[in-house]
């Protein structure tokens, strides 16, 4: 996650120096947008990772079925 904030801390100084420098802005919001695909990139790696890492962690067993609550109903006469 380290990775994540270096990231858009990098892209949050383009567009930072992009409002200064307007001469060079459009390269330095190009740039930006670069810092920013790349943490979304480095972000779903992170929960790919977390999420196959939780799964091989958890025990196998059968799926319940959500309307089989265990209680069968009793006729009355």
């Amino acid at each position: 996650m380290d990775t994540v904030r270096r990231l858009r801390a990098m892209a949050s100084l383009c567009r930072q120096t992009a409002a200064y420098r307007p001469d060079r802005s459009w390269k330095l919001l190009a740039e930006a947008e670069f810092w920013e695909h790349l943490a979304d990139a480095a972000l779903l790696e992170h929960f790919k990772e977390c999420t196959a890492s939780s799964l091989d962690a958890m025990p196998s067993r059968p799926i319940a079925n959500a309307n089989d609550s265990g209680l069968t109903a009793i006729a009355v006469a």
